[in-house]
């Protein structure tokens, strides 16, 4: 039996983040996906660490859907 709430840290670097305020969207939309996920935006870097159980396509789908581009990190 494999246990569905095993967490898997993510980077990925998210252009578009201007602000305060794009921080918290990234991470609010994250959350809304996995509200026990650890979220990590840092707008100077273009890059979000997210700690989730939820697959990483999800992740991106959701940053994205925010209006912000979602590439691998380096």
């Amino acid at each position: 039996m494999t246990s569905s709430s095993q967490n898997t840290t993510h980077t990925f670097t998210v252009t578009g983040m201007t602000c305060g305020h794009c921080e918290k969207a990234v991470v609010q939309a994250v959350k809304a996906l996995d509200p026990q996920a650890q979220v990590q935006a840092d707008r100077s870097h273009n890059q979000v660490v997210v700690q989730s159980s939820q697959p990483r396509s999800a992740l991106a789908a959701a940053i994205a859907e925010e209006g912000y581009t979602v590439a691998d990190a380096a």
